[in-house]
């Protein structure tokens, strides 16, 4: 999975072509942690179909807030550069991601 910061998300999400799907999390948040392997799981199993990047809150909070990412974990989904969904929530599953993740390809 790419790894998002400052200084390559307008590259990596804003300017890119096809679907992106960015996972927002911090090593304190216990249900990013349990995500994280399930969401690298998905990103192996849509590899060529989807782009798939994380941003970790470390550092990057100014961005998650622009981003309009208020809690985590949270996973937004980019269409040609173009937000066009967002999961967020303690209950987050990797069902409800792999199911958002169907109807947008």
């Amino acid at each position: 999975m790419l790894e998002l910061n400052g200084d390559n998300f307008e590259e990596e999400v804003l300017e890119s072509k096809g679907l992106t799907v960015v996972d927002f999390w911090s090593e304190k948040c216990d249900p990013c942690m349990e995500l994280k392997p399930e969401i690298e799981k998905l990103a192996e199993n849509y590899e060529g179909k989807a782009k798939f990047a994380e941003l970790n809150l470390k550092g990057n909070r100014r961005l998650a807030m622009k981003q309009q990412v208020m809690g985590l974990p949270s996973v937004l989904f980019y269409k040609d550069g173009e937000k066009v969904e967002q999961l967020s929530g303690d209950d987050l599953t990797v069902d409800e991601i792999e199911e958002t993740l169907k109807e947008l390809l």
